[in-house]
C-alpha cells in the first residue's frame, strides 16, 4: 500500500506539469489565432510557445505523435519543396524561403491542444479580433484617407492583401456560425457588416470574390433558397458603394484594364517557367529574380516602357507549379482533396458548424488564390491551417 501511495506522490507533479503544458499550449494557440490579425511577430512568438509545449510533451512525456490524415500530404508537399530548393539556381535563397514550411506544424499542434469544446472558443476569439481589425480599417478609409489604390486600408498589418485575406476568411467563419451555430450567433451577426465593409474598402477584388464564394458554399450547404439574398446584397453594394470602389470592382470585367493585362502576362510567364522546368520548377523565391528572363513579346509594358516585375504570379496553382514543379502541384492538390473529403465526412456525421466553417475557408482561399498567391502569405496560411484543423481536433477529448 505504501508503494502505491509513493507512486501517486511521484506521479502528481508529473500530471501537474502535463496539465500546465496543456493549458499554456492551448492559450498560446488561442492568442496566435487572434494576434495574427494584428502582428505577425506576436503571432509567431505565440506559435513558438505552443510548439515548444507540444515538443516537450512529445519528447519528455513520451506522447505519441498524432495528426489528422490530411497532414501527411502536407508533409509530402514540404518534401517536394525541399527538393525543388536543393536544385534551385540559388539553393541558399530557396532554402531560406522554405522556413515557412514550419507553419505546417500548426496542424498537429492545434490537433493536440484545441480539442473538445475549445474550437468554439478559438473561433470566438478570431471573430472578435477580426471585428476590431475591421473597425480599424474602416477608420483608416474614412478618416485617415486610406481611400485610393496607392494607399488602401491595411489595419495594423504590412499589406492590404494580407489584411483583406484575413477578413475574407473570417467572413466565412462568422456566416457559418450564424447559419449552423448554436451559440454566440448574435455576436457573429453583429460583426458581419463591419467585416464586409472593411473587405470592400480595401479595393482587393480577389478577397471580395473569395468571400462571395464562401458565402455561396455555406448557403448551398444550408438551403439553396438562401441564394435569393445574394442579388439583394449585390444591389445594396452597387447603390451605396463609393464610385471609386464600384469602378474598381467593375474593372474585373474590363480586359483592357492594366491589372487584368498584367495577370495575363504573369500567366504566360508562369507557363514558360513550367514548360522549362516541369519537375522541380525554378525554385522557391526565384520567380521574381527570373521574371524578366521568361518575359515574351506579350508582356505588359507600362507607360515608362518598363515591364512590371512581380514577386510572384498572383495565382496559387500557377505559382506552385512554376516555383516547385508539377509533382509538387499534384501533391498540393492531393492535400486539398484529402482535406475536403475529411471535412465533408465530418459535416455529414454531424459536425456541421466546424466542418462548414473549414470548407468555407478552403473555398475562399482557393477562389481568391486564382488572383493572388495567398497560400504563400504567412498570416493567411496560419489562420487557414488553424481553422481547417478544428473539426478533427474537436472530435478528440482534451488531455490533462
Amino acid at each position: 500500500m505504501n508503494d502505491v501511495n509513493d507512486a501517486i506522490r511521484v506521479d502528481a507533479p508529473q500530471q501537474a506539469d502535463r496539465l500546465n503544458l496543456e493549458q499554456v499550449g492551448a492559450l498560446a494557440l488561442f492568442g496566435m489565432a487572434g494576434a495574427v490579425q494584428f502582428s505577425i511577430a506576436a503571432a509567431q512568438i505565440l506559435l513558438a510557445v505552443a510548439l515548444i509545449c507540444w515538443i516537450v510533451l512529445l519528447i519528455v512525456r513520451h506522447e505519441r505523435f498524432e495528426a489528422p490524415s490530411f497532414f501527411w500530404p502536407m508533409a509530402a508537399y514540404a518534401g517536394a519543396t525541399l527538393i525543388s530548393a536543393a536544385v534551385s539556381p540559388d539553393p541558399r535563397t530557396s532554402l531560406i524561403d522554405c522556413k515557412q514550411l514550419v507553419l505546417f506544424l500548426i496542424v498537429p499542434a492545434v490537433y493536440r491542444f484545441v480539442a473538445g469544446t475549445r474550437p468554439h472558443t478559438l473561433l470566438t476569439v478570431v471573430i472578435t479580433c477580426a471585428a476590431i481589425s475591421a473597425v480599424f480599417g474602416i477608420v483608416q478609409y474614412g478618416i485617415l484617407h486610406y481611400d485610393n489604390l496607392g494607399q488602401r486600408p491595411q489595419g495594423t498589418l504590412g499589406h492590404w492583401m494580407t489584411y483583406s485575406g484575413l477578413l475574407m476568411v473570417v467572413i466565412g467563419v462568422a456566416i457559418a456560425r450564424v447559419i449552423f451555430g448554436t451559440a454566440d450567433r448574435t455576436w457573429a451577426a453583429l460583426v458581419l457588416p463591419a467585416l464586409g465593409v472593411a473587405v470592400a474598402l480595401t479595393f482587393t477584388r480577389g478577397a471580395a470574390v473569395g468571400a462571395c464564394a464562401a458565402v455561396a458554399l455555406l448557403f448551398s450547404l444550408k438551403d439553396f433558397r438562401l441564394f435569393a439574398i445574394l442579388p439583394i446584397l449585390a444591389a445594396i453594394f452597387i447603390a451605396v458603394a463609393p464610385g471609386q470602389i464600384a469602378k474598381r470592382y467593375a474593372s474585373m470585367f474590363n480586359m483592357n484594364d492594366p491589372t487584368v493585362r498584367d495577370r495575363y502576362t504573369m500567366l504566360r510567364i508562369g507557363e514558360r517557367m513550367i514548360r522549362t522546368h516541369p519537375l522541380t520548377g525554378v525554385g522557391p523565391n526565384m520567380v521574381q529574380r527570373l521574371y524578366v528572363a521568361y518575359r515574351g513579346p506579350d508582356s505588359l509594358v507600362g507607360p515608362d516602357g518598363v515591364t512590371h516585375i512581380n514577386p510572384h504570379l498572383h495565382n496559387d496553382f500557377l505559382q506552385i507549379a512554376a516555383e516547385r514543379g508539377l509533382p509538387a502541384l499534384a501533391i498540393w492538390l492531393w492535400f486539398l482533396a484529402a482535406l475536403l473529403r475529411d471535412l465533408w465526412q465530418r459535416f455529414q456525421a454531424g459536425q456541421r458548424e466546424l466542418a462548414a466553417t473549414a470548407m468555407a475557408t478552403v473555398v475562399a482561399l482557393l477562389t481568391a488564390g486564382l488572383f493572388e498567391y495567398n497560400f504563400g502569405d504567412s498570416e493567411v496560411l496560419m489562420l487557414f491551417l488553424t481553422i481547417v484543423t478544428l473539426p478533427a481536433a474537436a472530435a478528440r477529448l482534451p488531455r490533462g
